[in-house]
């Protein structure tokens, strides 16, 4: 590899007597589409040693076929052109993307317009502490964080930078307060028994079409609103009586014609609930009432089987998600309980009730579909410790006249 050291802004006649730093000129072999002799340059040493070091490892990387130029490409460029390979890799979904894309808006606001490879450690471990200041929530800025290494592997990996500026990078943790730490452990809302049943009934006899169907389902089997919503006719077994869930709706901007209908949210999601005999007596009468409803629309109705649909407006198109949760305000309204409940709060009034009847913690996961979920255990704990303080105060009472 030809090459030589030398300092280029000295004006120094004969030998050098000046401060001007040194710079290195190397060989790096012909440009593939000219054929001309190309060559690197790079100065700024402050020593003729420094520079024979830095030329040294130039010329070890040219001949172990490790060199390569990086590129100028900038952040904003790559990025997207990032989140087009992620989105075409096949094994994404939609709110993933989504996600992603929220994600580098953030990034945007540090690195938009600077080249990838002008893109350090300190600047980007500043970029994650400004998120911080900011007042951005830890976990918004780990999925940033998360997003960003992504794009800087794949950098790497097509050799458009040479240096990975988020390896060494930290999410700053804020110090929880004794307010946040409590609150860590609070038991999420749900409904008592009495109340469940007050909801219950206030929906059989007060409720919209398909109310009653809905709220029954989502409190006997605990299933996830999304999964409710992309249900078919085809995933209920009126002979076994199970339901599968093998899918999930999918329409954050809630326009109804425009939904997709996605993978459960983990593999554990994927399973089969058992129901009673009750349940599949509600869903049979709301498959007769739907049947009348296809009949009187005709070829206005959108059949693609779904369980829970529309009726005069977009009729057999599914409910959408904001569709349900408006219902069950209404209900919970006229049946005078909290009005903050969800239809996620009948999958945790669920997990109590299981609990209660003694059903195992083990047993309660694989029925709601979760390998390991928080919220769950702490129901579970809630429920089963004021029972098991029960049963001490029993065999006390029992004992007293001893």
């Amino acid at each position: 590899m030809k090459g030589h050291i030398y300092k280029p802004n000295c004006k120094c006649k004969g030998k050098c007597k000046c401060n001007a730093s040194w710079a290195y000129i190397i060989d790096i072999g012909r440009n593939p589409k000219t054929g001309k002799r190309q060559q690197k340059k790079k100065g700024g040493f402050k020593t003729k040693k420094a520079a024979e070091e830095a030329a040294a490892k130039l010329i070890t990387e040219l001949k172990s076929g490790l060199y390569f130029e990086e590129s100028t490409i900038t952040f904003e460029k790559f990025a997207y052109q990032w989140l087009s390979i992620y989105k075409n890799s096949g094994s994404v979904k939609e709110s993933t993307i989504r996600v992603r894309n929220h994600e580098i808006k953030r990034l945007m606001d540090y690195f938009a317009k600077l080249s990838l490879k002008d893109i350090t450690l300190k600047r980007y471990q500043d970029a994650l502490n400004d998120l911080k200041d900011r007042g951005y929530a830890t976990n918004t800025i780990d999925g940033a964080h998360r997003t960003g290494r992504m794009i800087f592997k794949k950098a790497r990996e097509l050799e458009l930078i040479k240096k990975d500026p988020t390896e060494f990078a930290v999410v700053p943790k804020a110090i929880k307060t004794v307010e946040e730490l409590e609150k860590a452990n609070d038991i999420p809302n749900y409904l008592e028994k009495d109340q469940l049943k007050k909801f219950l009934r206030t929906a059989k006899e007060k409720g919209l079409d398909s109310d009653y169907p809905i709220f029954m389902l989502l409190a006997y089997t605990g299933m996830r609103i999304g999964e409710l919503c992309a249900l078919k006719w085809t995933d209920i077994n009126f002979t076994e009586q199970t339901i599968s869930i093998t899918k999930t709706y999918y329409n954050p901007k809630n326009n109804v014609k425009k939904f997709s209908l996605l993978t459960p949210k983990t593999k554990s999601s994927v399973r089969v609930i058992d129901v009673d005999q009750s349940i599949i007596e509600i869903l049979d009468k709301h498959r007769l009432f739907q049947k009348k409803v296809m009949l009187r629309h005709g070829d206005h109705y959108y059949d693609h089987h779904f369980v829970f649909t529309l009726i005069e407006r977009h009729p057999g198109y599914p409910f959408y998600i904001k569709k349900v949760e408006n219902r069950m305000e209404r209900i919970l309204k006229l049946a005078e309980l909290p009005v903050e409940l969800t239809p996620h709060s009948l999958r945790h009034t669920h997990t109590s009730l299981l609990a209660q009847a003694g059903v195992n913690l083990e047993q309660i996961m694989e029925r709601l579909g979760h390998e390991d979920e928080k919220t769950t255990r702490l129901i579970y704990l809630h429920v089963t410790k004021d029972m098991k303080k029960e049963a001490a105060h029993k065999f006390s009472k029992l004992m007293q006249d001893l």
